[in-house]
């Protein structure tokens, strides 16, 4: 991979991981609210994308600079996985925090009423480890809704 992809997309996942701090930041102040009064109707979910991101993006942050802080070659192809996996964790987040609070999967979170930290910390978790959310999600919905094994029964 050459060095100036390396450079764009190190500064790619330092712009994500430290701008979405500030965009939660932002939301917590209220910065966005007299602009976007229509924005507050959709902060909570604006929290866990940006939680997704922060995850998302620390976690490929990491993986890019072991891979060049150990002189690795990293295969061009990867170059993919950089930009688009911490995006593809954004919305994962969003989704998995829904899928818990509607009771499809069962994680109780307690009521706290200085904010929704269990769901900001499991949109983060799921950012960080989207992959590994997606693949038991893919087991999850193949067993639900798997033909064959219905068929059988």
């Amino acid at each position: 991979m050459k060095r100036w992809l390396k450079t764009l997309i190190l500064i790619y996942l330092c712009i994500l991981f430290f701008g979405s701090f500030l965009a939660v930041g932002a939301l917590w102040i209220g910065v966005f609210e007299e602009s976007f009064p229509k924005l507050a109707e959709i902060e909570i979910f604006l929290y866990y994308f940006f939680a997704g991101a922060i995850g998302g993006s620390l976690r490929h942050l990491y993986m890019f600079c072991s891979h060049y802080m150990n002189d690795e070659e990293i295969d061009p192809r990867h170059w993919v996985m950089y930009i688009f996996f911490p995006l593809f964790a954004t919305g994962t987040a969003v989704i998995a925090v829904n899928l818990i609070q509607s009771g499809i999967l069962m994680i109780d979170f307690t009521d706290n009423l200085d904010g929704p930290y269990a769901q900001v910390s499991v949109a983060f978790f799921v950012g960080f480890g989207f992959n590994r959310f997606l693949n038991k999600l893919n087991e999850i919905s193949t067993g639900l809704f798997d033909m064959k094994k219905q068929k059988q029964d």
